[in-house]
């Protein structure tokens, strides 16, 4: 069974930074694309970035710039860079791994931006 770990959330002025880390279990970074995905209230669940198992990288229009996905497959951990966070950034952000058969999500972990 694969699991997928989340931490680093937190509370955090506008304009600060968080770093985001996914722990999964087993190595499956190498079989699967990797992303984090958030969630703010009343909204759908939406993509923030991806990273395939060649290394190409997809952002949602709104954290180009200011976020970087990055993977370490030696570590089973994937990380989300997060500078320059504005108050619509505030969600709950999850891990996301992927393949042609299967589909697994972390279970979250609350991003909060505001002054």
């Amino acid at each position: 069974q694969v699991q997928l770990v989340e931490s680093g959330g937190g509370l955090v002025q506008p304009g600060g930074s968080l770093r985001l880390f996914c722990v999964a279990s087993g190595s499956i970074l190498s079989r699967n694309v990797m992303g984090w995905y958030r969630q703010a209230p009343g909204k759908q669940r939406e993509l923030v970035a991806t990273c395939t198992t060649g290394g190409y990288i997809n952002y949602a229009d709104s954290v180009k710039g200011r976020f970087t996905i990055s993977r370490d497959n030696a570590k089973n951990t994937v990380y989300l860079q997060m500078n320059s966070l504005k108050p619509e950034d505030t969600a709950v952000y999850y891990c996301n791994a992927q393949n042609v058969r299967s589909v697994y999500w972390g279970q979250g972990t609350q991003v909060t931006v505001s002054s």
